[in-house]
């Protein structure tokens, strides 16, 4: 009976543990978290401390733990290793709840709203950095840059933020650790001008084609003709060339598309 008991409590522990980052088991403890550590059929070991600015707690019977940069799942591992190597609890069954977010901080720069350095009160992804930003301005790019520091090395993750809302786009919502850096760049742009209605720069979508520019230009005037159309475009060394131009053909970052006068 004592050991039904012991099964159903634990099953009960494990329920009422369930700590808000289940679903996302990669997040990172920080400086300023605030956590709750409990030991199975140890009550008095229950301890509920903030994560210092050196990134560490102290616990009852084996000192300071370094949590910072680990996600729940390592802390909780190495708690139970230190109890059951000092010879203090066998087989010790920790669980670790994150009970206050403190310790990502992220950085938004660029065309959005907002720019500037944001304190996440609980895990977040990109999308939550940019809502508190304010928000993508009207010339800001589709695609975002993830810059992340780890280890003592820099990685640069580009995320198309239209594709996060497309099914299974959700997965490349990535979650915000501390010290990240989100990116936001002007959109890029391309160039009509000659026979069009509208000459000007607009912003360049994805997947533009000759005709869609065409077309955001106003399209052709009475003088204007599709024949001959000419794309003006740098090459890798930054030397511009004259290409023909169909109007199916994709249009690239900072062309620019000439539309010549019809003869007839």
């Amino acid at each position: 009976m004592i050991r039904l008991w012991q099964s159903i409590w634990m099953v009960c522990v494990l329920l009422l543990a369930a700590p808000a980052w289940s679903a996302d088991n990669d997040y990172q403890l920080g400086t300023g978290d605030v956590v709750r550590i409990t030991v199975y059929g140890q009550p008095d070991l229950t301890t509920d401390v903030r994560v210092s600015e050196n990134g560490t707690i102290n616990f009852p019977l084996i000192g300071d733990v370094k949590l910072a940069g680990s996600s729940p799942a390592q802390g909780e591992s190495e708690i139970a290793q230190r109890l059951s190597k000092g010879g203090f609890i066998v087989n010790p069954f920790v669980t670790l709840n994150v009970m206050q977010y403190r310790g990502q901080e992220v950085s938004v720069l660029g065309r959005v709203n907002r720019p500037g350095k944001y304190a996440l009160e609980k895990m977040g992804r990109v999308t939550d950095a940019l809502a508190l930003a304010g928000g993508v301005i009207i010339d800001g790019a589709d695609t975002v840059t993830l810059v992340r520091t780890h280890d003592g090395k820099t990685e640069y993750r580009d995320i198309d933020l239209v594709a996060l809302f497309k099914p299974g786009g959700e997965a490349s919502n990535e979650l915000i650790r501390d010290g990240d850096i989100i990116n936001v760049a002007r959109q890029p742009m391309f160039y009509i001008y000659g026979e069009v209605q509208r000459p000007g720069a607009f912003r360049l979508e994805q997947n533009m084609s000759v005709v869609q520019a065409l077309s955001l230009g106003g399209g052709l005037t009475t003088r204007g003709t599709q024949r001959g159309i000419k794309i003006l475009r740098r090459d890798a060394k930054g030397t511009m060339q004259e290409l023909p131009a169909q109007l199916g053909d994709p249009v690239q970052k900072d062309d620019v598309i000439y539309v010549k006068e019809s003869l007839f």
